[in-house]
């Protein structure tokens, strides 16, 4: 399968080589409206220069591809999943989706009239310690979950980008991944959600860049999720510290690794251990495991996990959150219309 490219600055280098190590898929072009950026990568992965191209346009009539991969900003997401799809090209999108609830919906029903793939980059779920969890809380052997703990604390360091100019920058470009990996985990969606941002004094950020927000989820669990992206001390790993309550024990997620906790144990002793748990085996992971995925839906029709569709309830969480932020008040998330 051959995609184009557009973007291969910043996040577009893990893009490049993801592709660049698969089997299943190659480059037909790139799309770069940066000169700097296009000549220094085009150095630095030995792409031919001629394939690099200013729009998506110009690329799509110059060369034969099956698909498009888009790592540019979110406001872009949409045109350039419009153009992609207008012209028969299958559509992965990075995420966040898109920077309007709107523009999402646009992308969706143009996937629907076209009957063409399009996906979202929501590559975290594709973690061994994620999909470990997710599978020992729906195999019910720890019970019914009542509460989770989410931490992701992280000092970024961007130079001269676009998230530090981004209107609650933690919540719209990090924390929708912990989002949708609070869908897949627990496997159903949010019914409320109440949430406070701010921005610490020593901020970078020109808007808020820390968060506290608390969700109520169809299965009754009561998540907490706290971050910030000016921490000045104790990183997490970008996935963040997950604590899982449930009936029959607490699971934890850290650093990406994953441990058990049994009430009996506790019980005979207050330092008893927090038990290692085996990692599922991913055959892919990652962007990897995103690429495949999207060269199998386009090769085969088997539908991916992670559609536009499906995204809209992640992507929702994120505007129902901030509609929380600037109202002060809990917000009723909903179902996302197309």
């Amino acid at each position: 399968m051959k995609v184009i490219q557009v973007g291969i600055g910043n996040m577009g280098n893990t893009w490049l080589n993801a592709v660049l190590k698969s089997t299943e898929v190659e480059f037909a072009g790139f799309v770069e409206i940066n000169d700097a950026i296009a000549e220094e990568q085009a150095g630095k992965y030995n792409l031919d220069r001629s394939l690099i191209f200013k729009t998506l346009e110009d690329a799509i009539a110059n060369v034969k591809a099956d698909a498009v991969i888009d790592v540019t900003p979110p406001r872009f997401h949409m045109p350039m999943a419009v153009t992609a799809m207008n012209a028969g090209l299958h559509v992965l999108t990075e995420k966040p989706f898109s920077d309007t609830m709107e523009a999402a919906q646009a992308i969706v029903r143009k996937a629907q009239e076209t009957g063409l793939v399009q996906m979202v980059a929501q590559n975290r779920r594709y973690f061994p310690s994620v999909q470990t969890v997710r599978r020992i809380l729906q195999s019910g052997e720890m019970g019914r979950v009542t509460a989770v703990t989410v931490e992701h604390y992280r000092h970024m360091t961007f130079s001269n980008n676009f998230r530090l100019h981004m209107q609650y920058p933690l919540i719209v470009d990090m924390a929708i991944h912990h989002f949708d990996m609070m869908r897949c985990i627990l496997g159903c969606n949010p019914l409320t959600v109440y949430g406070r941002s701010w921005n610490p004094p020593w901020s970078r950020f020109d808007f808020d860049a820390s968060a506290s927000v608390l969700f109520e989820f169809e299965n009754k669990a009561i998540v907490s999720y706290n971050g910030s992206w000016e921490s000045q001390g104790g990183d997490t790993s970008y996935n963040g510290n997950w604590r899982f309550d449930c009936e029959k024990g607490v699971l934890w997620m850290r650093d990406n690794q994953v441990y058990r906790g049994y009430p009996e144990a506790w019980n005979k002793d207050m330092d008893a251990p927090q038990e290692p748990q085996d990692m599922d085996y991913l055959p892919y992971a990652h962007q990897a495991y995103l690429l495949h995925e999207f060269y199998e839906a386009v090769t085969t029709g088997k539908p991916p996990i992670t559609t536009g569709a499906d995204n809209l309830y992640s992507l929702g969480m994120v505007f129902d959150t901030i509609k929380s932020f600037e109202t002060g008040s809990v917000v009723r998330c909903g179902v996302p219309e197309v």
